[in-house]
């Protein structure tokens, strides 16, 4: 697989950058620009990777030895709920899935062995048809921060805590251990990275965004799929998916699934270049965005991005020279109007080549097959569809080994990378306030940890984690890692350290200090969002979080609040109450990378320093969603070595609800 060297990626940015000034001069103009003009303001990628004309050469045999129904099923992605491995012989399914939540023989503590055997059953299913060439299927899953749905994987930390790691390298190695476990269990397709640049932090998917800023996100993009793929026919090779094109991070009032009102030099600017990065690096799937992109910002809502066939086909496939296939997101097709969960030519025609369909897939291959032969889907747009999927297929080496059977040549373990994780995790923490130098913290006094986050797997872990909310699970769900209390105790001695999760009626003067972890609880896509009026205040949510700080604040003992979050949130109220004050994001399972930084050595030394950077500005106001008005801007970041003198108090405020 060619790359494009470091050298090469400098001039695509240089490249990127110059064109966008004329892009954005243009701004919201475009609307009335001819189509060439549309296509020659998005910047061309400085290299395009040749293609290899053998495949190319299998592709053109394979597909002329297949008869329609074949194609259809070879553009159907199902999901493992509602099929079984027969299914994908007798309807030549080219793909699986499994949802957040969903594990062979629904069992949530399934081994990496019980996963690879369902993996295998699929494959020798699927090539066992009477095609003349038969083709594998190919098993995706939203292994977001780890190989998540997996009982006993590592959990990295989410992307926003990895975005304020800023280090590139850091992200390859993660997309590298990402993919390595995601094979050990028999599967070949990953649906990360997430790309979005998060613009309005209403998004309750705000934490699977790297940053605000664009450029960083163009080279997480680019590291994270190097490390995914490696050369794609690797025992530790998948296939990496740049999601959710485009747009999906510019959502009115952050509205999940919204509409997002920019000009096409902005989108250009702001939300293309991830995926300027990733298709860099060679990405060989693009999955396309729930959201509409709303040109004009005028009117209710712009195109359905899974019906645009400007950005789809003229852009990304035309102009960027993407020759990978486009998949779809879960029953996104029926969003688009006059469309059904199980028919719709305008996304096919639009350029999306495999449509997820998790349950009524049978129906869609029958309504599919029809508009073919009515003419409302040219067989043309099938063909090409279905030479995409053959092309990353045989780029991919599937035709050649069973995933299944090739996960024996990777230990059980390869699903854990500790190390790594802990690492990441102390690279994500961002230090926001540390009055009088209290921390590090001295080892030899008595803690006192307290708040809800303390001892929680899910709070510390988020959405996409062994389920798809990240709710309705317990500890023993998780199968490895430890919690902060945890690592507190083992880091000083359990004889050493106190729980209490509300702090209420404990003498705190017994202690040294008191560590308050507080947070949010999980949420993913939907359930996350903070809807427009209400206020960004996270004591507006989590009223307890206040009760606890001014229960063990105020004592003549320092307090450490440790904050979960999936987003930066207006907290003036609990940095007020606390001498330091940590953002540590979505640290997964290794959170003793936390008790790393807090406290010093057995030598009194300080161990770890802090390193992270805002990803997101940090707001200032309760209604500030957008980093308008920050407290911190983003890249801040306190160190040990240059602690600035105390701050002030901050103003507080907090109403019910934000105007307009």
């Amino acid at each position: 697989m060619m790359r494009l060297a470091a050298r090469g990626h400098d001039r695509v940015v240089a490249l990127v950058g110059g064109l966008l000034a004329s892009v954005l001069a243009l701004g919201g103009c475009q609307s009335a620009a001819p189509v060439s003009e549309r296509i020659a303001a998005w910047p061309a990628p400085v290299v395009r990777h040749a293609r290899d004309a053998a495949i190319e050469a299998r592709v053109s045999e394979i597909l002329a030895g297949m008869t329609l129904e074949q194609k259809i099923g070879q553009m159907t992605q199902a999901e493992i709920r509602s099929i079984q491995p027969d299914d994908v012989r007798r309807y030549y399914i080219g793909s699986i899935l499994n949802g957040g939540g969903a594990w062979p023989n629904n069992n949530k503590h399934a081994s990496p062995e019980e996963w690879a055997a369902l993996a295998s059953r699929f494959y020798e299913a699927s090539m066992s048809t009477d095609m003349a060439t038969p083709v594998p299927v190919i098993w995706g899953v939203d292994a977001v921060h780890g190989h998540n749905n997996v009982f006993g994987a590592t959990l990295f930390p989410h992307n926003i805590g990895l975005g304020a790691a800023h280090n590139p390298d850091l992200i390859r190695r993660i997309g590298r251990s990402t993919a390595r476990a995601t094979r050990a269990t028999g599967l070949s397709w990953v649906f990360a990275p997430t790309l979005a640049v998060v613009q309005d932090q209403r998004w309750g998917r705000t934490y699977e965004s790297f940053s605000s800023n664009p450029a960083l996100v163009r080279s997480y993009a680019r590291a994270y799929v190097e490390g995914a793929q490696g050369n794609l026919t690797g025992p530790g090779d998948v296939l990496a998916t740049a999601k959710h094109f485009l747009g999906d991070g510019g959502t009115f009032h952050g509205v999940d699934q919204g509409d997002t009102r920019v000009p096409l030099g902005e989108l250009i600017a702001t939300h293309a270049q991830g995926y300027y990065g990733a298709l860099a690096a060679d990405a060989q799937t693009v999955m396309i965005s729930y959201s509409s992109w709303n040109e004009s910002g005028v009117g209710d809502r712009g195109t359905r991005m899974h019906a645009n066939r400007y950005l789809i086909t003229e852009v990304l496939k035309g102009r960027l020279g993407f020759d990978g296939l486009v998949v779809s997101d879960w029953n996104a097709i029926e969003q688009v109007p006059g469309c059904t969960r199980t028919r719709c030519a305008e996304a096919i025609n639009a350029g999306v080549d495999m449509v997820m369909v998790p349950d009524d897939w049978r129906q869609f291959i029958a309504d599919t097959m029809e508009d073919v032969r009515s003419g409302a889907i040219p067989m043309s747009r099938i063909d090409d569809a279905v030479s995409r999927i053959l092309r990353v297929k045989l780029r991919a080496g599937l035709f050649d080994v069973n995933p299944g059977e090739a996960a024996r040549s990777l230990p059980s373990s390869a699903i854990e990378d500790r190390a790594l994780a802990r690492e990441a995790v102390r690279a994500s923490l961002v230090l926001l306030k540390n009055d009088n130098g209290v921390l590090p913290l001295a080892r030899g006094g008595r803690v006192l940890v307290v708040g809800r986050g303390a001892d929680s797997y899910p709070m510390q872990s988020g959405g996409w984690s062994r389920t798809w909310q990240g709710t309705e699970n317990v500890r023993e769900d998780y199968g490895t890692g430890q919690t902060l209390l945890e690592a507190v105790r083992e880091t000083l001695g359990a004889d050493a350290v106190t729980y209490s999760e509300t702090g209420a009626g404990v003498d705190v003067s017994q202690f040294s200090a008191v560590v308050a972890v507080l947070g949010e609880e999980p949420y993913a896509e939907g359930r996350g969002d903070v809807s427009y009026p209400a206020s960004l205040a996270h004591t507006a949510r989590y009223p307890q979080d206040l009760a606890t700080l001014r229960a063990v604040s105020g004592r003549g003992v320092p307090v450490v609040t440790v904050l979960y979050s999936g987003r930066t949130v207006y907290a003036n109220d609990l940095i007020n109450l606390s001498d330091a004050f940590v953002a540590a994001w979505l640290p997964g399972t290794e959170t003793g990378g936390i008790a790393d930084v807090l406290f010093r050595t057995e030598r009194g030394r300080v161990g770890f320093e802090f390193s992270g950077r805002l990803p997101f500005a940090w707001p200032n106001s309760p209604c500030d969603s957008t980093g308008g008005s920050p407290l911190f801007p983003v890249g801040f970041g306190l160190r040990y070595a240059h602690t600035p003198r105390a701050q002030g108090p901050l103003p507080e405020a907090a109403p019910a609800a934000c105007g307009s």
